[in-house]
């Protein structure tokens, strides 16, 4: 999220409910930062699941693997 905080900015026009913006504001809440911190972890959770389901057969495969035949180094584990 921080590279984001550097970016340059460009205006957009963004809907909210009434009452939020109105609580935001007696609040003192920055509306544009609070956006953009929220927009930010959605794009954030959004590559996450992504990156899950691009990534579900190696994963699985994987989990097999070490169901299978154990850690590849868990003979050298001191625990």
């Amino acid at each position: 999220m921080s590279n984001y905080a550097v970016a340059p900015k460009k205006t957009t026009s963004v809907s909210l409910a009434e009452p939020l913006l109105a609580d935001a504001k007696t609040l003192g809440i920055n509306v544009s930062q609070a956006a953009e911190e929220g927009v930010a972890a959605a794009v954030a959770r959004r590559r996450r699941e992504q990156w899950l389901q691009e990534n579900a057969a190696a994963i699985r495969s994987y989990n097999e693997f070490v169901e299978k035949h154990g850690m590849v180094l868990d003979k050298y584990r001191l625990f």
